[in-house]
């Protein structure tokens, strides 16, 4: 564990105070007029839904629910899964085959049982015993749920920050400060994100008439049917952040269905493949998905389907390396205008900084060709 906890010192640096520390309190017990006093301290947070949430002032026991990217971004901000009694399914697919598992290995040891999808078994959760539970703000039935038993609830938001990839990470990183008391920390990641998000900026505006390409999302794609990014889903920010368009920035919405003759409208310059679709880029570019015929949209013809990479987690949400994120992105989107930028070389140099990992020519497989079980059920 110890390894853990020196690159978690790298990781970790302090932004700025939580401020949203609300309080404390004291519930006193007394067994019999002659014993000790004993003392239960407990604090008030605010969270994302404006939610005050009354929390022991130790907090032991964490189940992380519908807020799937935060089990690796709790693990890095906390340095270990210890604490970590329960999380989804789909976090844990994630976690399983990406570099998490080998910095955090007791991280796939996690219990995942008491989720089915997004559904919460409360009976089982009751059993796990949690001090708080991390959900995904806007889950009102689990809210309800989770409240009804008693359990402290805590809400991250994914919509807040107009799906702006750094700020959202650096609010989840604020409200773990202020849930497990160490509201001195924060990641110097998020620092460096904005450095890296002016750095493409300004490489970006040094081309008065940048040809940018259109660029569809394959979101979701499960038994047929396709999801994408509309105009407030993170992928409207990713591609406006590195010089691109969304194919679907017309359709107003978070992430949107669609079918393959909008797709054949759009014939986009170039698709991109989050790692919740089990599919690879050569499944497109081999035509081999049973009932949409790919061949003909003009991304696959001139080979421009590109799967997203996968670190310490899936890139397309906020997560620890949304910087590498936008660095790829904007290197694929403009090979000839960012020719001059190492990939593997930045990765190294950022999970040496960051993480204190010294990523080898594995780790780069791992990360660069993601496998289909990493999308999870």
């Amino acid at each position: 564990m110890a390894k853990y906890k020196k690159w978690t010192g790298i990781l970790l640096a302090a932004i700025t105070s939580a401020g949203m520390l609300a309080g404390c309190g004291n519930a006193q017990k007394t067994e019999d007029p002659g014993m000790t006093e004993t003392t239960e301290k407990t604090r008030v947070i605010v969270d994302h839904a404006g939610n005050e949430v009354m929390l022991p002032e130790e907090i032991e026991r964490i189940a992380i629910t519908t807020i799937t990217p935060l089990p690796s971004v709790y693990c890095l901000f906390d340095g270990s899964a210890e604490k970590l009694v329960g999380m989804s399914p789909s976090s844990m697919s994630a976690a399983e085959n990406s570099l998490l598992a080998d910095v955090i290995p007791e991280l796939t040891e996690v219990p995942t049982g008491f989720m089915s999808g997004n559904e919460v078994n409360i009976e089982e959760l009751l059993v796990m015993e949690p001090d708080v539970v991390f959900y995904r703000e806007g889950s009102q039935e689990e809210y309800e749920k989770l409240s009804a038993a008693g359990i402290p609830a805590v809400a991250f938001s994914v919509s807040q920050w107009e799906s702006d990839s750094i700020a959202t990470f650096e609010a989840w990183v604020k409200l773990l400060g202020d849930v497990l008391g160490q509201e001195d920390k924060a990641a110097g990641i998020t620092d460096y994100g904005r450095e890296m998000y002016d750095r493409i900026q300004e490489r970006l505006a040094s081309v008065p008439n940048l040809n940018k390409p259109s660029i569809l999302w394959l979101y979701k794609y499960v038994d047929g049917t396709i999801t994408t990014s509309g105009n407030r889903h993170f992928g409207e920010w990713w591609a406006n952040a590195a010089g691109a368009v969304n194919a679907a920035s017309e359709v107003d919405g978070s992430d949107v269905e669609i079918n393959m003759e909008q797709i054949y409208e759009w014939d986009p310059d170039k698709i991109y493949i989050t790692n919740f679709v089990p599919y690879l880029a050569e499944d497109l570019q081999n035509n081999a998905i049973t009932g949409h015929d790919w061949s003909v949209v003009r991304a696959v013809q001139e080979k421009q389907v590109y799967k997203c990479p996968l670190g310490m987690y899936r890139w397309y949400p906020p997560s620890s390396d949304t910087p590498m994120m936008l660095l790829w992105l904007a290197k694929t989107n403009h090979p000839e205008l960012f020719a001059d930028i190492d990939m593997e070389a930045e990765m190294k140099d950022y999970y040496k900084r960051f993480y204190n990992v010294e990523l080898t020519d594995e780790h780069m497989e791992k990360i660069f060709h993601p496998v289909r079980e990493a999308a999870g059920s």
